[in-house]
């Protein structure tokens, strides 16, 4: 079995690495993870989907500590502005609209009685998605049986804290921290694999397998083994970010359990509330906006004052053509980047994790191990990405040329062929590996004014009164249970609260 196991970069995806396999590998394993202070991180991916309960469950973590000790907030969703329409507003909630009847999904009884005077936005039957628009949420865990349990949750946090909160964990947990930039790495002359990397103090670290999560600069799986990048820009055609972080208006300002997302003539601005602060940033394109302008757009918009100065981040997006190669696996920014939308990176960073711990190689490093890794990474990648293209493709805008690139741009034909067939009939084509579940692709795509031809034809077989009756009961539950729900702040100042929701609750 490996046993020496050698992790060259901190930062999230360094730390979420060391963390799970100091968690899920025997204790003969040593893990050493190299960082240097000198080397920056990103450090902006502030905001989750709901899978991240599961790692850090899986790795035995405290959520309420944890909560604590990164400033996190709760997250149920997205709220995306001006991405249909300027001036349409909509939520990605992390939940369900009503409930099936007789095994149909809700949504096809809605579309047949959507033109009835007694049926509501269908948004209206979506419990986080009512919630945010409040900005409540109550602390409960997801019960399919119940509406007002319907729905799951994320976290918005400091990511440079997550990472501190890992390290402290994994090095508890027997994981080894070695200070130090890497300046030459050594491969072997027959088999190309890694044998060690050189630090600038002349320190040479010997390593069975290596896990390169050294962000963009993919130092071990690009500079030294070349395995080459898809590039995706055509699709996904932003390529550069300012980030800042702001404080709050004042103590009374209501924190939202949601990230919001506001498309702007190039690209768009995320603003990620934290306990203590507000991560925003302008996601931009740089062929259509210059950064100079791109930056006074991010100033111009943000809603309280800068606590930092900004920060310029240049990408583009893709994957790399292989995650996983002779002894090297990349994790994080060093195997791709899709772009901040959706909060998809976190997710990729775990999802290759726990992938490749239950492929975890002997030292023969078999190819179909590798192999398999790869096939199923690609998979990830390319099923994120194409959710991420229909909030772009979907648009209905016209005032930029940007937004008529995106429009018109020709996309890769698993997307068309999932928005076809919603067109035809409003069947999502879900797989079960798909990072983002059936309803996540309903809500953008009713979101961005999306409405197919038909529905279920199984429908027909409910009396329309019938229906009329169980749409009236969802939604009058949905408006109940949001209108008893304790507010954001409320539910932060009891459950997890740190210094600023303390502070905020003495006054």
């Amino acid at each position: 079995m490996i046993k020496n196991i050698v992790i060259v970069g901190g930062g999230t995806a360094g730390w979420m690495t060391a963390a799970a396999l100091s968690r899920h590998l025997p204790e003969q394993c040593n893990v050493r993870l190299i960082e240097s202070d000198q080397i920056a991180t990103v450090g902006v991916g502030e905001a989750t989907i709901p899978v991240i309960r599961t790692f850090n469950a899986g790795l035995g973590i405290d959520e309420q500590e944890f909560m604590r000790e990164t400033n996190a907030t709760f997250k149920l969703g997205i709220r995306f502005q001006n991405w249909g329409e300027i001036g349409e507003d909509y939520y990605h909630a992390f939940g369900y609209y009503g409930f099936p009847i007789n095994d149909v999904s809700f949504h096809h009884y809605w579309m047949k009685m959507q033109k009835h005077p007694d049926t509501a936005p269908i948004h209206e039957y979506n419990m986080p998605y009512m919630a945010s628009v409040y900005d409540k949420f109550e602390h409960k865990q997801f019960n399919n049986d119940s509406i007002d349990s319907r729905y799951f949750y994320a976290f918005q946090f400091d990511a440079t804290l997550y990472a501190q909160y890992l390290r402290k964990w994994s090095e508890a947990k027997g994981v080894t921290r070695i200070e130090g930039k890497v300046t030459q790495v050594s491969q072997n002359n027959d088999t190309g694999f890694i044998e060690s990397v050189t630090l600038e103090s002349g320190e040479c670290i010997e390593g069975e397998l290596f896990i390169d999560c050294s962000g963009f600069r993919a130092l071990l799986i690009e500079q030294t083994l070349k395995v080459g990048y898809k590039d995706w820009s055509h699709w996904l055609p932003v390529n550069r970010a300012w980030a800042v972080s702001t404080s709050y208006e004042n103590n009374n300002t209501p924190i939202p359990p949601y990230t919001r997302a506001r498309a702007l003539t190039a690209g768009w601005q995320w603003r990620i509330p934290l306990q203590n602060r507000t991560g925003d940033g302008n996601v931009f394109c740089e062929q259509f906006l210059s950064e100079d302008k791109a930056l006074d757009q991010l100033l111009e918009n943000i809603e309280g004052k800068p606590i930092n100065e900004p920060r310029l981040l240049k990408f583009n997006t893709g994957k790399r053509k292989k995650l996983w190669d002779k002894n090297c696996v990349a994790i994080g920014l060093s195997a791709g980047f899709l772009e901040p939308l959706e909060s998809t990176s976190i997710a990729l960073i775990q999802g290759a994790i726990l992938l490749f711990i239950k492929n975890f190689p002997n030292k023969d490093f078999a190819p179909a191990t590798e192999n398999e890794f790869n096939r199923r990474m690609d998979i990830k990648y390319e099923e994120s990405r194409n959710f991420l293209i229909l909030h772009y493709h979907m648009t209905r805008r016209n005032d930029s040329e940007f937004w008529d690139y995106c429009r018109t741009m020709k996309i890769p034909e698993e997307l068309q062929h999932r928005i076809n067939i919603f067109r035809h009939r409003g069947h999502i084509a879900h797989k079960d590996s798909d990072l983002f579940i059936e309803h996540s692709w309903l809500e953008v795509l009713f979101g961005q004014g999306e409405k197919p031809g038909s529905y279920d034809p199984r429908v027909d077989t409910v009396e329309p009164q019938e229906v009329r009756r169980l749409l009236a009961e969802m939604k009058m539950d949905v408006a109940r249970a949001a209108k008893a729900m304790p507010t954001h702040n409320e539910t932060l100042a009891r459950y997890c609260a740190g210094d600023l929701i303390s502070n905020r609750n003495s006054k």
